[in-house]
């Protein structure tokens, strides 16, 4: 499966995108800010645009498709692909068609002060409405406020930090802004302590999910409330009741493949402060197993628990919404390479995840990728679809942690050969590499959320 926001036909609409702003707008610039599910938020750099002005952007981009309007690739430079669209030229990191009829269907919907070009399943007749994604555009924004405050904008402000010598300085602030934002998490939670009950943590794949419920429960401790780690995963049905996806494997990662009235009786008298026997899953088998961990929830504990399927009301729809605190951690990003071409946040992730499987576990980089099309799917059906659902969101990106991790990334990337299927993702890769100045993890903290991926975390045993 090609990552959705790599597909050429996308990346052909940005163009379209990129010229209808500069004939309507030829004092602005157009910034591609952050990903929703299937789209991508974007503004003008300089100003708010109206509904009005929202709906003329996308008239002239569907009139700009429809006249097969010229595009011609000039070069490859400097890790951009250069483009004459009409009379612009057209700077992009990833590849996009020059022929305009086989741009992929879209929409254009106004928001907050810009707008969302989503695709969406449109091609496929796809007919639900985009959630409008507040709790996200709120949390991006905050991490924009707090960017702006710093001087931070772009990847080169980055860099300029490292090639000057103040790579400690700039690890020192966004390491501060994790640990203040835990805290601030943790003194919402004791606030609320007397409603609260259970604490749920989800996210996709990549973010930190582990390293940020350690922090927290610690952050919890010293507010004087104690967490207690339940496991999803000890809930699995056996087996040979898994069910089974279209390929005809077991489905691991289906709401099913959980045994829910088990777990939700269990959850009402955890609540209720009874003493119960959770159950403890074997993996080699595939069966529960006959021993039990004894747990209880006392009045100066919460319950914690992360998972995949965390934020899916399905999950406790037994239990009443006032018991339960929701948490979305991910890497949300920030940062863009330059005001139209942004860090995507699924590159960030991908990139994590090869450095801490090959550095951490052993495994290639081209299993990595075997594994991912699957990884995103679970993604978009299980956790994608509930991120509005989160009382509050963690951004988990940390200002430095691309120029931390291309050294290794790169080491880990160069092992795939030229007669690789995966020689074209090894090339993006590598290419997006070089936009960040590498820099140095010997001062990066052991609680670092960046440390679950390079190796040295004080939260995992590590071989």
């Amino acid at each position: 499966m090609r990552e959705t926001h790599l597909r050429q036909g996308r990346q052909t609409v940005k163009l379209g995108l990129i010229k209808v702003i500069h004939d309507l707008f030829p004092e602005e610039t157009l910034k591609t800010s952050y990903s929703i599910q299937e789209g991508v938020f974007c503004n003008l750099a300089g100003s708010v645009l109206s509904i009005r002005e929202v709906k003329q952007i996308e008239l002239r981009l569907n009139e700009w498709v429809k006249a097969d309007s010229p595009i011609a690739l000039l070069c490859k430079k400097d890790g951009y692909y250069q483009y004459q669209v009409g009379d612009v030229i057209v700077k992009a990191i990833y590849p996009a068609y020059t022929d305009t009829s086989l741009v992929e269907p879209f929409t254009i919907i106004p928001f907050s002060y810009g707008f969302i070009v989503d695709f969406g399943d449109i091609d496929k007749g796809a007919t639900k409405p985009l959630v409008p994604p507040y709790k996200l555009s709120s949390a991006f924004e905050k991490n924009q406020i707090w960017l702006k405050n710093i001087g931070i904008q772009l990847v080169g402000d980055v860099n300029a930090y490292i090639r000057e010598g103040n790579s400690l300085a700039l690890l020192s602030i966004a390491e501060a802004l994790h640990e203040k934002e835990i805290a601030d998490i943790a003194d919402i939670i004791l606030q609320q302590r007397r409603a609260l009950r259970i604490l749920l943590i989800a996210g996709p794949s990549s973010s930190g999910k582990t390293s940020f419920a350690q922090r927290l429960s610690t952050q919890l401790q010293v507010n004087g409330l104690k967490p207690v780690l339940l496991s999803l995963d000890n809930y699995f049905v056996n087996r040979e009741d898994t069910p089974i996806d279209a390929e005809g494997n077991y489905d691991f990662d289906c709401l099913e493949a959980l045994d829910l009235p088990y777990l939700q009786d269990q959850l009402l008298r955890l609540i209720d402060g009874e003493t119960v026997e959770t159950p403890i899953f074997d993996f080699v088998t595939g069966t529960r197993k006959k021993e039990t961990k004894t747990l209880n929830v006392g009045p100066s504990e919460i319950l914690l628990m992360e998972g995949i399927h965390a934020l899916n009301p399905k999950l406790v729809s037994n239990i009443n919404r006032s018991y339960i605190y929701k948490i979305y951690v991910s890497a949300l990003g920030g940062l863009n390479i330059d005001l139209m071409s942004r860090l995507p946040t699924t590159e960030m992730r991908l990139i994590r995840r090869i450095v801490r499987d090959e550095r951490c576990r052993g495994a290639a980089p081209e299993k990595t990728m075997v594994q991912w099309p699957g990884v995103r799917r679970g993604e978009y059906k299980n956790i994608f679809t509930f991120q509005e659902e989160a009382d509050v969101m963690f951004n988990s990106s940390l200002l430095y942690e691309m120029n931390a991790l291309r050294p290794f990334a790169e080491a880990a990337l160069k092992q795939i050969g030229d007669d690789s299927s995966y020689l074209e993702a090894r090339d993006r890769l590598l290419n997006l590499l070089t936009f960040f100045e590498p820099m140095e993890i010997t001062k990066v903290p052991f609680n670092s959320i960046l440390r679950e991926f390079v190796g040295g975390s004080m939260y995992f045993n590590e071989k």
